[in-house]
């Protein structure tokens, strides 16, 4: 009697799941978005269902094809969540490198209001870090 390899098929399911999850479910919050993290671990736990299952399966043909497509969508969501995150859209009204910071004004960390021309006035210069977040 031939028994079930639960391992190798929960693991292609668990494989397709995480896939799914992360653009139809995790991309919406960024705390998941940034750092796919919750899929990442589902594929770990998905690759080691499918490995363990492939050692356990007494034939090798299906299992090898089920292993083969599992990891196949594991190096494709890899290889969207990480070339996919990195595009930027370009700003058609952001200053050049070197070119003078158009003038704001934004408040600091006990309120006050303070404006680039100010701190311009008062030093010989200043260090703008723009950081990319989601907030």
């Amino acid at each position: 009697m031939k028994r079930f390899n639960w391992r190798l098929w929960s693991g292609l399911l668990l494989t397709v799941v995480a896939f799914l999850s992360y653009f139809l479910f995790f991309a919406m919050y960024a705390v998941t978005r940034d750092v796919p993290w919750v899929s990442y671990a589902l594929l770990l736990i998905a690759a080691v269902l499918l490995v363990t299952g492939w050692r356990r399966a007494p034939r090798k043909i299906v299992p090898s094809i089920v292993l083969l497509l599992g990891f196949i969508v594991i190096g494709a969501f890899t290889f969207l969540t990480t070339v996919f995150s990195k595009n930027l859209p370009g700003s058609l009204n952001a200053p050049a490198i070197g070119q003078k910071a158009p003038d704001f004004a934004l408040r600091d960390t006990t309120g006050r209001t303070v404006a680039l021309s100010s701190l311009l006035n008062e030093s010989n210069g200043v260090l703008l870090i723009f950081y990319r977040g989601y907030w």
